[in-house]
């Protein structure tokens, strides 16, 4: 704990870098505000010290460059938590101004942000209350890496496992020393590294209000769990840290980045640069409103004190003003120079797509920022392709290398796998990598993020388990979440203890996992479906931090099983390069094969049903992309009958079933040690099911490995 010996000597400073920086002889604080006229900088001993040690009154004629404020503040010790108070018009209408020289305001720069004395209910009700404002904290930047480096794992090699950094290790049942931290997150890395991901997904992290949720969600306890409420965007949440009080948010999150990357595996944050926490005209000031407000959201233009709200939110983050897509694009060159994050997921993607009056553009230049920073190049920068005002880019999302979201190959695959009819010229496109929305604009199946469930909506054990939505414990009235999950309930809504329904749940759960991971483009696994875990039907559990929406590390156990498929089929993936195409399947041989890449076929060889309305079942043959690569045939029946498939002939080799969902435990995924050669003759697969082959040679009569 550093002692203060106040008051300090100030010297001008300087306006570049934002931010509080550690300096030879001090801080050097500088903040944006362009039409403020005055400002105070306090700063405080402790995240819950009762009032601050200095306020130290900027000066206009010295402190003020442009639109930045500055000073130093000479022998401060790394430690002290500060805020601002900005002078200013308060002109909501006319102008969108609203400074309040009354509100303490978190330095938007923060690189760590502490959270005592905020009440946001509080001031709702009674308005600023002094001091009650979250705070920052100066840091200094001393950390050993030991050779760490983000990492530059090939895209189509890569396999995606979205989780909640709280939720994943909160539960009773995790045996860690500290639930639902990032240092929780750290003892469970050896049980990532066995499931086989390349990439956790990390959901908002990023410094958020828990407390923003609406007045009869509060009163029932809960609060803003998912995190999709941010306001401290340089900061790593504090809820997340053992010790934030001491500053420690970067040490804590940076000790989570080198223990993934040891064991291969790279960090993608899932950031929310489309809202902030500070809602619309009747949300609170806490940072962004009493700097900027003009400057940082879009506004009506014919009553400025209204905002414009394409995110479901409150308010819409003004993207391209060119500030703000600079203050986006040095944020997350931030996170990849100074905390080796390896990728992006950028929250409802399509609103930074809108200019400040809302209107679409053709080139909005933080996106295209975003993609050509030479900091972010080696970055994967993922877009959730839509917003929540209609504007839905997937396939036409501004950019190249940009990957999306695919919400079609969910939709798609939920509906074929449920048993819908006559979608196999659909099915075939998805399981190809979707080229109809990314081949005719030069780009590739990686592109595609494919995806059966994801945070947002059913859990895969919910999807096979509930044909509609049980949210009522958000208390909300069952009004949230989407009514279009395109789920089947197997034949009874909910629990069940039918031997026959819960059988068919697995079946299918494995149906729509041995397709997602069968797909050319990028696979990404919500966390859990890997042991079947459920939310009770809850399809938007996003204030749920409970049992409802924390891993339950008991499944693991009980669910062994589906935990050893899922294992299998990533294992699987991984020793197939067929599978992890970066170019479009073409159907005709390609690099001087003599076999096209792939053929298609129905239950008949080389007759798939691409005109028939009845139609459920397709099957299909990739040729190796390597010298060392088998054959694969793959075949899917989603029809209520058992049906039989011709098998396509191989010449000096046998088919060999590596995956079949239809099969009981131990044999349902087989590691290539354990294969038997098929029998000859028609393959049989059970109603609902995916069966994959292997074509292995047949040495001196008897099959490799047999």
């Amino acid at each position: 704990m550093h002692e203060f010996h106040g008051p300090y000597r100030t010297l001008p400073g300087r306006r570049y870098p934002p931010g509080a920086t550690l300096e030879d002889n001090g801080v050097n604080f500088s903040v944006y505000s362009r039409h403020a006229c005055g400002a105070e900088l306090l700063l405080y001993a402790a995240a819950d010290s009762p009032k601050p040690f200095q306020v130290i009154r900027l000066d206009p004629e010295v402190n003020h460059s442009f639109f930045s404020w500055h000073l130093l503040v000479v022998d401060l010790p790394p430690g002290t938590h500060y805020t601002w108070r900005m002078d200013g018009p308060n002109d909501p209408r006319g102008h969108g101004w609203r400074f309040d020289p009354n509100i303490e305001l978190l330095d938007p720069w923060a690189r760590a942000v502490n959270i005592c004395d905020w009440d946001r209910p509080r001031r709702a009700v009674e308005g600023v209350s002094p001091h009650d404002s979250p705070r920052a904290v100066v840091l200094a930047d001393e950390y050993d890496w030991c050779g760490d480096a983000v990492l530059r794992v090939p895209s189509e090699q890569m396999i995606i496992y979205e989780l909640h950094v709280g939720g994943f290790t909160r539960h009773s049942s995790s045996g860690v020393q500290h639930p639902g931290t990032f240092a929780g997150l750290v003892e469970k890395v050896p049980y990532l590294r066995e499931l086989g991901i390349t990439h956790v997904e990390l959901m908002p992290l990023m410094a958020f209000d828990e407390q923003d949720v609406p007045a009869a969600v509060a009163e029932a306890g809960l609060k803003n769990f998912w995190g999709y409420s941010s306001f401290g965007f340089f900061s790593p949440h504090p809820g997340y840290c053992v010790t934030p009080q001491s500053g420690s948010h970067r040490r804590e999150f940076r000790d989570m980045v080198r223990a993934l990357h040891q064991a291969g595996i790279g960090v993608i944050l899932d950031v929310v640069f489309n809202h902030t926490c500070e809602g619309n005209g009747r949300g609170p000031t806490l940072s962004f409103k009493g700097f900027g407000n003009e400057t940082f959201y879009c506004l009506d233009q014919l009553d400025k004190s209204m905002y414009l709200d394409f995110t479901g939110c409150g308010n819409t983050v003004n993207a391209n003003h060119p500030f703000v897509a600079r203050y986006i694009l040095d944020c997350l060159e931030y996170w990849v120079r100074e905390m080796h994050v390896d990728g992006f997921r950028f929250d409802l993607a399509s609103a930074m797509a809108r200019d400040g009056t809302g209107r679409p553009m053709e080139h909005p230049p933080v996106l295209w920022g975003i993609e050509l920073s030479d900091t972010l190049a080696a970055a994967k920068i993922i877009a959730e392709a839509w917003d929540a005002a209609g504007l839905y880019q997937v396939g036409s999302f501004p950019g190249y290398r940009w990957m999306e979201w695919n919400g079609r190959y969910r939709d798609s695959i939920r509906r074929f796998v449920r048993g819908d009819p006559g979608l196999i010229p659909e099915v075939a496109t998805r399981l190809a990598g979707s080229s109809d929305l990314y081949g005719a604009n030069l780009r590739q199946p990686i592109n595609s993020i494919n995806f059966v469930t994801c945070h947002d909506g059913f859990t895969l054990w919910d999807l096979v388990s509930y044909n509609g939505k049980h949210n009522l414990a958000n208390r909300e009235g069952n009004r949230d979440g989407t009514d279009d999950n395109l789920s089947w309930n197997c034949g009874v809504e909910g629990e069940s203890a039918d031997p026959a329904i819960l059988d068919l749940r697995r079946r299918q759960a494995k149906n729509l996992l041995a397709l997602l991971f069968l797909s050319q483009g990028i696979p990404m696994l919500l966390a859990g479906d890997e042991v079947l875990r459920g939310q009770a039907g809850n399809n938007n559990a996003w204030c749920q931090d409970n049992a409802l929406g924390w891993f339950d590390w008991s499944l693991v156990e009980s669910n062994r099983d589906m935990l050893r498929f899922v294992r299998g089929l990533i294992a699987l993936r991984k020793r197939h390069p067929s599978l992890r195409r970066r170019r479009f399947l073409a159907g005709a041989p390609r690099h001087g094969a003599d076999q096209p890449d792939v053929t298609w076929h129905g239950p008949d060889l080389g007759d798939p049903p691409w005109s028939d309305p009845e139609a459920q079942a397709l099957a299909f043959t990739l040729a190796p992309l390597t010298p060392a690569e088998e054959p694969l045939y793959i075949a899917m029946n989603m029809a209520a009958a058992a049906q039989p498939f011709e098998l396509p002939p191989l010449t000096g080799q046998r088919w060999h079933r590596a995956l079949d969902t239809g099969a009981g435990a131990l044999l349902d995924a087989t590691k290539p040690e354990d294969q038997r050669p098929v029998a000859p003759g028609p393959l049989v697969l059970r109603a609902r099911s995916v069966v994959v082959l292997e074509g292995r040679p047949v040495v001196g009569g008897v099959s490799a490995l047999s």
